[in-house]
């Protein structure tokens, strides 16, 4: 009788604690997508199993400067982190495949981006409006850049784009004031006004 009762004691320790320290870190998460952040913490870190960041997840978190990824998230979604002005630096990591529409959207504290080599698509404006980000990786992996995906971002001032890119939005870097380089397959489809008129376009093949 004794064991059952502490059995049953740690079964129900167990049911009750783990809502709550989801409710602790103001995480609403549904299965596997954390559907939204509702807290205003400076530094958050995603559970561990977490797939999806959802649409708007974190969008206007104000208060947040630096968030940790795990490795279980395979994609970033629309708006997920849209006008967090106080964002400074994301890892994302090597399981993304996919960066959504606007998903940065105005974080104009970023200052620099590595976009690992698992992601295939940047979606539109998904960098739009981060005059801070000087430095940003595309590797060989993506085959996409979306329409205005880094549109006014005015402290870019060179960008490689690899080969495996084959298509480019329009006005994918328009508004981009510092563009002064840009390294470019002659068989990327590039979209209209894509470019700064300010920018050197240079082939690779």
């Amino acid at each position: 009788m004794k064991t059952k009762l502490i059995f049953t004691a740690a079964l129900l320790c167990i049911t009750l604690c783990v809502p709550l320290a989801l409710f602790s870190q103001d995480f609403e998460i549904n299965g596997t997508v954390l559907v939204k952040y509702r807290g205003n913490e400076a530094n958050v870190t995603i559970p561990e199993g977490v797939t999806t960041i959802g649409d708007s997840a974190f969008w206007n978190c104000n208060s947040l400067t630096s968030i940790t990824i795990p490795s279980s998230v395979t994609s970033i979604g629309s708006m997920a982190f849209r006008e967090c002005t106080s964002l400074e630096s994301i890892t994302i990591p090597v399981s993304v495949t996919s960066i959504g529409y606007s998903a940065f959207w105005n974080c104009n504290s970023l200052t620099s981006i590595t976009i690992p080599s698992s992601v295939t698509s940047i979606g539109e404006a998904a960098f739009h409006g981060c005059s801070r980000l000087s430095s940003v990786t595309i590797p060989s992996s993506v085959t996409s850049i979306g329409e205005a995906a880094f549109q006014s971002c005015s402290s870019l001032t060179s960008v490689t784009i690899p080969s495996s890119v084959t298509s480019i939005g329009e006005r994918a870097f328009a508004f981009a004031s510092s563009l002064r380089t840009v390294t470019v397959s002659r068989r990327t489809v590039i979209g209209n006004r894509a470019f700064p008129d300010t920018a050197r376009i240079t082939y690779s093949d």
